[in-house]
């Protein structure tokens, strides 16, 4: 039965072949408040009404970020990826699914952690919503309502998490943000996440709006603070 709590929170697929973690994970995030969808791998995408989801976990064995990401709905859609228990993961297969696009990527966590990290996903995602409709520096532009951006005119597609680093540095033009202060501007204060994980996300935001991602103009690094956002563009 939905709830009206429920109701305002959303919609969570979960996509992992474990039944034992379909089940608990159900149960867990159903007894939280949300309506939940559970699902053995992403065939499940093509039969479901995507519009209602406002959240998916996926287990990385089962299907990659990136191929979540071709599904329309999904474009947009806050995605962790999240690893199997009892086996040890490399760093390089961390990045790799920041790469692919996962907003976050937990490995070995406990339940309790990624409903935590669920929660505040989603709070941050409901408390972005206001009436600021775009914002724009040099050749870039941020369409808020229709959540694009544009270079040059040109649409170009961006992860969530790198639209929201955008998205910082063009709603404060003139700041200078540490590296924690853009940790704290998109994840959230409190929010543990390793550094270099947004210097991953910088430069995959580089690579899709700077003409020359090697020698950049818009997005500047300031060694040994953090970055940005280059005056008078």
């Amino acid at each position: 039965m939905q709830t009206s709590m429920a109701a305002t929170k959303g919609t969570i697929l979960i996509i992992t072949n474990s039944e034992s973690s379909r089940s608990s994970l159900t149960r867990i995030f159903r007894e939280c408040g949300y309506e939940v969808l559970a699902a053995s791998n992403a065939r499940t995408l093509e039969t479901i009404q995507q519009d209602s989801l406002a959240l998916v976990v996926a287990d990385r064995q089962v299907c990659t970020v990136d191929k979540l990401r071709m599904h329309k709905a999904l474009r947009t859609m806050p995605i962790i990826s999240v690893g199997a228990q009892a086996r040890t993961y490399s760093e390089d297969e961390y990045i790799d699914d920041l790469e692919r696009g996962a907003d976050l990527v937990l490995f070995n966590q406990t339940t309790r952690e990624l409903v935590a990290r669920v929660r505040a996903i989603l709070r941050r995602k409901e408390s972005s919503l206001h009436p600021i409709a775009s914002c724009q520096a040099g050749g870039v532009q941020m369409d808020l309502d229709r959540h694009e951006v544009r270079v040059n005119g040109k649409l170009v597609k961006l992860t969530p998490k790198e639209f929201q680093i955008l998205r910082c540095f063009l709603e404060s033009p003139s700041r200078l943000f540490s590296r924690q202060d853009m940790l704290n501007c998109v994840w959230g204060e409190g929010y543990a996440l390793e550094q270099h994980a947004l210097d991953v996300h910088i430069c995959s935001l580089r690579q899709k709006i700077e003409d020359n991602p090697a020698k950049p103009k818009l997005i500047l690094t300031v060694r040994g603070i953090g970055y940005k956002l280059r005056s008078g563009v």
